[in-house]
Order: structure tokens, then sequence, then C-alpha cells
């Protein structure tokens, strides 16, 4: 039963895809919150501890995309290749460097990154042993039927929250955390990289897409190095965050038959949580019952991250 349960989580959109088709509600601009949602306590306590606010980390991330024509460029390129207006990119961008990190002046500091990532030798393993041995183990056997790479690593994904998260497996305990991070954030947990801040993990399910939109050679979880140069060189990550941001606007019209596309609120929310599969699955069935009862649609909302971006939405379009 837990076997198809698993194939079922990660195959629903090929079975959502013989469902009749039903008229997509096109989401409007702005927020549906009048006031923004509450930021974790984690943003917050990294902002005390780097001595600034967000107001001025909004500022420092803003001033970057002004000042630099040639990132701008790269993003308006990279958005028309994906086929998604540069706002999404740049509001992703914005939520992040506001409410995760710090950016840095310069984007050649990006560059510099990326390189020293390289040099270190990185691999993703747990205690010795290297995903590419864990993911042979049998309880992925039925993750071998995928063959793209989105689907491939969604399935080991639900494995791991299924089979391995907090237990203890022939004989070898696992810690009670996202499969990301175990494997995929060697410094430590909760780490992400580079301008676009993408996890390891992102970049390996968006892969394929990058390959066939962009034609960068896919990704192998068994060479780290590259994933982690990858993820840290602007000219590299921007494919893979457009190929998100585009993946989280395909899903939500194939899944819950909501247009997205002009509210980067909605999409910096769904890059800031992951998950937008599920996430739309879940909104579909809340709207089945909704409209089975003769109540009306629940739109998409935005969260804390995705509501600065609209608010701030019309200084961000002046960019381009």
């Amino acid at each position: 039963m837990k076997r198809h349960l698993i194939l079922f989580a990660t195959s629903c959109f090929l079975l959502s895809a013989m469902q009749p088709a039903a008229a997509v509600t096109v989401v409007p601009e702005g927020n549906r919150n009048a006031s923004q949602p509450g930021v974790p306590a984690a943003s917050a306590k990294r902002t005390r501890e780097m001595n600034t606010t967000y107001e001025a980390k909004y500022e420092k991330i803003y001033n970057l995309l002004k000042s630099d024509s040639k990132l701008r460029s790269k993003i308006a390129s990279v958005a028309r290749t994906y086929g998604i207006d540069p706002v999404h990119i740049v509001g992703a961008l914005i939520g992040e460097h506001t409410y995760n990190v710090d950016a840095y002046d310069r984007l050649q500091t990006y560059y510099v990154k990326a390189i020293s990532y390289v040099q270190q030798g990185l691999s993703f393993d747990y205690q010795g042993e290297s995903i590419g041995t864990f993911v042979k183990r049998p309880q992925f056997a039925s993750c071998a039927q995928f063959k793209d790479s989105l689907r491939l690593w969604t399935c080991r994904e639900d494995v791991w929250e299924q089979d391995f998260r907090g237990k203890t497996v022939d004989g070898k305990g696992f810690p009670d955390k996202r499969f990301s991070a175990v494997f995929f954030q060697p410094f430590y947990a909760g780490q992400s990289f580079g301008l676009g801040q993408l996890s390891p993990l992102i970049a390996l399910q968006m892969t394929d897409m990058v390959n066939r939109y962009s034609g960068l050679p896919k990704l192998d979880a068994d060479h780290a190095a590259d994933v982690y140069k990858t993820i840290m060189d602007p000219d590299l990550t921007l494919p893979y965050m457009a190929a998100a941001l585009k993946h989280s606007i395909d899903v939500y019209r194939r899944i819950a038959d909501f247009d997205i596309s002009n509210n980067p609120g909605i999409t910096a929310t769904l890059y800031n949580t992951g998950g937008a599969d599920s996430r739309a699955h879940a909104l579909a069935n809340a709207n089945a019952a909704r409209l089975a009862n003769g109540e009306a649609l629940q739109l998409p909302e935005e969260n804390y991250y995705g509501w600065l971006v609209n608010e701030k939405i019309n200084q961000l379009q002046t960019l381009f």
C-alpha cells in the first residue's frame, strides 16, 4: 500500500491530465491579504544576527538589480527562453535576499564563490554512504520507472519521507529531517546557495527542463561540485530559477485550474515554500469540495515573502 501511495504522489499530474478540462481562472494581480502574513522567527533571528533590517536588505538587492544592467539583461533573456515575465525571477531574488540572506554588493562575488565551491571536492552523502549508493536501495525500486529528473527525484524524496526519515533501516539510523538537509547540504542544514538561493535537490529536479530549454549539461548527483558550481554561478543558476518558476505556473494551471502568471507574489511564494505540485493538488481538492457545497473558489494566497513582492511590484516592474 505504501509503495502505491508513493507512485500515486509522484505521477499524479499524469492522472490529472486524463480528467475533463476545466476553465482556468486567472489569479488577479496584488495581494489577497490586507496585511503581511507573519515572517518566520528564523528569518527575524538571522536578520538580527546580521545587524541589519528587512528594509536594508531589500534596498541592497534592489540596488544590485537596478545598478547592474548586465544582470537585468541576463534575467530578461532567460525569462524569454522560459516564456515567463522577468518580474517572476526578480520577485524570487527579492524575497530570498530580503528574508533569507543578504545580497553581495557585486555580481562578480558570486562567480568567485562558485569557483571556491568547486575547489572544495564536495560530495553528497550521509555517514559515508553516497547519494548514488543510497538511492540504489530496494525501497527506491519503484522510482526507476521515472526517466525525467523532476519525477525521479520527487519520487526519491517521497520514499525518503515514507521509509527513512526518522527511522532505523537495516541497522542504520536516519535523522528526522528533510531529504535535502540530510544528503544535499554538507556544510550545515537549511543551506541554499548563490544568487537564486537554490538547493541542490531542486537543481537536480529541474535539470532536464534546463537541458531542454537552455542546452546546459544535465546535472548528476554523483558530481556534487558541478551541482554547486551551477547554483553558485549566476549565468547558470538563472535558468534553474526560471525553470522552477515556470514549473509552478504550469502545474497550477494543469492541476488547480489557476493561471498564476500575472501574480509574481504567488510564484515567489511557491519558490520560497517549494512543493508546488502537492500544494496545487491540495488547492484543487479544497475547491472541488467548495464547489460541491456551492461556495466560491479559494484563490491561491501569498505568504509573507510573496506579499512583499506584490507590495513592491510597481518598483520592481520599472527595472524592465
